[in-house]
């Protein structure tokens, strides 16, 4: 069996719940060639990165696959890439709000997922999960923990990717678009047997 790590975060913003978590805490502790490990990470420019891959060394990761909230998306998206750049439109929960600021200072601009996010966002589409691939995963702690992991993992073994999820019911507001939990954990589910 092969070692995933996966990760959701805690609430952040004016929310009292974060889908990636809920639905990532209740995953299978297997899926597939996989045996999962679950963590909460804080929405924490930095401190969210080192909890992720201080896990992922521990268990000698074969995949790290993060876990995100993406209100105003009505799909389940896997991002293709991520961007040097911490460039925040609202504090973190630890109250920074970076602006301009790089990642890895003298680090490229970007990198480009290490899993397969075209099989997963097919593997979706053919169970009738709304999916579609998305090509910026913004510049809060999302990114700063892609990015950090991708430049980390570079030129290993370990895959790394991440998973933008739409708000819960109960988090929309005045129309947004959700996705029911028990949805989310499903798509979750296949996205690990596509990896």
């Amino acid at each position: 069996m092969k070692q995933l790590l996966i990760t959701g975060f805690e609430p952040f913003g004016a929310e009292s719940v974060n889908p990636s978590w809920e639905a990532v805490k209740r995953l299978p502790d297997r899926i597939g060639d996989y045996i999962l490990t679950k963590i909460e990470i804080p929405t924490i420019f930095g401190t969210a990165a080192e909890k992720v891959l201080l896990a992922a060394d521990e268990l000698s990761a074969d995949a790290v696959l993060c876990i995100g909230q993406a209100g105003g998306r009505d799909t389940v998206t896997p991002e293709v890439i991520a961007i040097n750049l911490r460039d925040a439109e609202i504090p973190d929960n630890a109250g920074s709000q970076p602006v301009g600021v790089p990642i890895v200072r003298e680090g490229p601009a970007a990198y480009f997922s290490t899993v397969p996010v075209r099989e997963i966002v097919k593997k979706l589409r053919t169970e009738s999960v709304p999916s579609s691939l998305s090509y910026s995963a913004g510049a809060f702690v999302c990114n700063d923990v892609f990015f950090s992991l991708l430049h980390h993992f570079n030129g290993s073994q370990t895959q790394v990717g991440f998973i933008h999820v739409p708000f819960l019911p109960e988090q929309a507001k005045d129309g947004q678009p959700s996705m029911d939990q028990g949805q989310i954990i499903r798509a979750l589910t296949l996205a690990v047997k596509a990896i």
